[in-house]
């Protein structure tokens, strides 16, 4: 017995050598980095890419290179709350003030209560709070979930099917392995239809972690629950906890977290630019010496 428990920890080890090892691989593979790119690539980034690649290198450091373009482009670090606070007035996705049994921040989106038409100031929103629930993870932990509540949700406020795809895209080429579950509360029939059309465009890897949840299936109702205290889960998802979203207190909470974000990344110092400025970066690092 003794001797089976060395071997489990023994092989633990060595998978966690592999994957240091691995690590180090990207780090050499990826180059000389500078500014925002060498902030944002920590060992704990790399590691991501690498789990959502199957810790393949060479697809790893792909998938990074054309986050790190993304990023560079969009700026998702720059955006503040006034500039999508009109997209959050009803409140159709917001970080909850709880989180799961693990720790994860929590995102609760309500598609029915869409307010808006513009999908790049919807997709801004989005991207906006994804960064805010990273940024109000606990120490050790890195994943957050979603709840999603149907209620109010109808083909005339459906989401469109691009808008999808690029909220599909976004999470899992740009965000790998920050999504730990999405639970798709008791979505009516009519949702079928659109689920067949997008699910095509989520990968295997995302695709097990959305969880359908209908209050008349025990099954799926227990899963959930295993994730969430019931006392903190909104009545909305089957919880005893009551849902409100206050806009006015969630905006200065969000007034808030616009400081501790630019303190993270630096743009509370001189030298930092204003949105839309060009970023002034020192000279380029590499995240491992070079091999000579």
């Amino acid at each position: 017995m003794f001797r089976r428990k060395n071997n489990c920890q023994s092989d633990q080890e060595s998978e966690e050598l592999q994957h240091e090892h691995k690590v180090n691989e990207l780090k050499y593979a990826l180059g000389p980095l500078s500014g925002r790119s060498l902030q944002y690539c920590s060992d704990a980034c790399l590691k991501r890419y690498l789990d959502a690649q199957n810790w393949n290198v060479d697809k790893s450091k792909m998938m990074l290179e054309e986050t790190l373009t993304w990023r560079s482009a969009y700026k998702p670090e720059e955006i503040r709350w006034p500039e999508v606070a009109t997209e959050g007035e009803t409140g159709k996705v917001y970080r909850a003030n709880f989180h799961d049994r693990h720790g994860s921040t929590v995102l609760i989106l309500r598609p029915g209560m869409q307010n808006t038409v513009s999908l790049d100031n919807q997709m801004k929103h989005l991207v906006y709070l994804i960064e805010n629930a990273i940024l109000n993870l606990p120490e050790g932990q890195e994943q957050m979930a979603w709840l999603i509540d149907f209620t109010g949700w109808s083909l005339s406020t459906n989401i469109p099917i691009k808008s999808a795809r690029d909220t599909i895209n976004i999470i899992q080429n740009h965000y790998p392995e920050r999504l730990a579950i999405a639970f798709l509360y008791n979505p009516p029939r009519i949702f079928e239809a659109f689920w067949k059309v997008v699910k095509y465009f989520l990968d295997a890897n995302t695709f097990q972690k959305v969880k359908f949840v209908y209050p008349k299936n025990k099954d799926s109702v227990e899963l959930m629950r295993s994730y969430f205290d019931v006392d903190n889960l909104p009545a909305e998802f089957g919880g005893k906890a009551t849902l409100q979203y206050d806009h006015e207190e969630f905006s200065r909470q969000m007034a808030q977290d616009d400081v501790k974000t630019a303190k993270l990344w630096g743009f509370d110092q001189p030298q930092s630019n204003s949105r839309g400025g060009a970023e002034v970066s020192p000279e380029p690092e590499y995240l491992a010496p070079p091999v000579s």
